[in-house]
């Protein structure tokens, strides 16, 4: 144990019925679902950072399901099928999130979403298009909407992008502010009694005489049952899963003076995604350039990353507006060979919920509540 705890320390913090490790979207999701479900159930969320540590305050703030191009890219891998399955969680999970947070607390504006298509891009371009009426059938059930994806190659003036031919819209598609998504969770989660310890490092755990025991930078807690809610630092720990990380550089600009468009857009297959937020353009993505590079868990920016943002923005976001840029950061995420994420029971007692493929807002509500009653089962 960490020095100098005193009796009430330990009895109060130290010892829980469930101990989360980690505070983002998934962790605080699956501690509401918890102390709903079991209101007289202990819950401790343990978490690295003096913030949420990976992507749920670091992210671009996508309420989205998937651009035309993903969605062909998806598809080659799990089918018709398992798209629709896949797409169903997304939207479910974006419909949960604003249930139980609410519009206003998340800031989520649908503003719809366009996916942008180079000049140069003729085939790609012809096949999005040549989808569009085969993905608003596939997702009709879903959302209750016709003609979701659209041709809006008409804005393309009043947008002013540089060297784009087509634009491809969503018009279900939104945008929120992540730093508030998780404020309002952790306000709800502190109102069900849930206690959230920051800047505590997991280092190891072990079975010990039928319970848990998690070893921290703080000292050693004890629990019944464990729940991994780290996504892209899970296999640190938990070495067998299948998942490797993929960290997401953003950039952010000043106020730009009249800006001429808002929404979320998607640029490459995805790999590049930018929004307004208010007046300022934010821009991330680029893992494409180096999968080697960004596969890692260390924050930070490269130069090959940063100079290839800088340079869409100057010839492709923004060609005829001068602008300067505010702030730089990083996300780390987390991928694996199936889109699903991974939500299972690892060893007796021990659970993870993990591996968000990129779409931790869509997703993390319901991965979160799925984890809940997975380790409600055993309780």
């Amino acid at each position: 144990m960490a020095p100098h705890l005193s009796y009430w320390e330990k009895v109060n913090f130290y010892r829980s019925d469930v101990i989360i490790i980690g505070s983002g979207i998934v962790g605080l999701n699956a501690a509401i679902a918890i102390k709903k479900q079991q209101p007289n159930i202990s819950v401790t969320v343990l978490e690295r950072g003096f913030l949420p540590s990976g992507a749920s305050t670091k992210n671009a703030g996508f309420a989205c399901f998937g651009s035309i191009s993903e969605l062909i890219e998806q598809e080659k891998i799990c089918g018709t099928d398992g798209l629709h399955t896949l797409v169903k969680k997304r939207w479910l999970g974006l419909q949960k999130l604003r249930s139980l947070v609410g519009d206003a607390k998340l800031e989520l504006q649908i503003n719809g979403g366009f996916e942008l298509f180079k000049k140069e891009d003729e085939s790609l371009t012809a096949e999005c298009v040549s989808k569009i009426g085969h993905y608003n059938h596939l997702i009709k059930d879903i959302t209750n909407e016709t003609d979701v994806f659209d041709t809006s190659t008409e804005k393309l003036d009043s947008f002013g992008f540089g060297n784009i031919s087509c634009l491809i819209s969503n018009k279900l598609e939104g945008q929120l502010d992540p730093g508030k998504m998780i404020k309002a969770l952790v306000e709800i989660v502190a109102s069900l009694g849930v206690s959230i310890l920051n800047s505590c490092e997991v280092t190891a755990f072990e079975e010990k005489e039928r319970e848990q025991v998690v070893f921290t930078s703080q000292g050693n807690f004890s629990t019944k049952k464990l729940l991994f809610c780290t996504n892209a630092f899970a296999n640190q720990l938990l070495p067998q899963l299948s998942l490797k990380p993929g960290r997401g550089q953003v950039i952010i600009t000043k106020p730009i003076d009249n800006l001429r468009w808002k929404g979320t857009f998607h640029y490459d297959k995805g790999y590049y995604y930018f929004r307004n937020v208010g007046n300022r353009v934010l821009l991330g993505g680029g893992r494409n350039l180096d999968f080697f590079t960004e596969e890692t868990h260390q924050f930070g920016e490269t130069p090959l990353v940063q100079n290839t943002l800088l340079r869409l923005l100057k010839e492709v976001i923004l060609p005829e507006t001068s602008f300067e840029i505010e702030q730089k950061w990083s996300g780390i995420m987390a991928f694996g060979p199936s889109l699903s994420p991974i939500i299972e029971e690892v060893s007796p007692n021990v659970f993870c919920a993990v591996r968000c493929n990129g779409m931790g807002i869509a997703i993390g509500s319901q991965t979160g509540q799925e984890a809940a009653e997975l380790v409600l089962k055993g309780l």
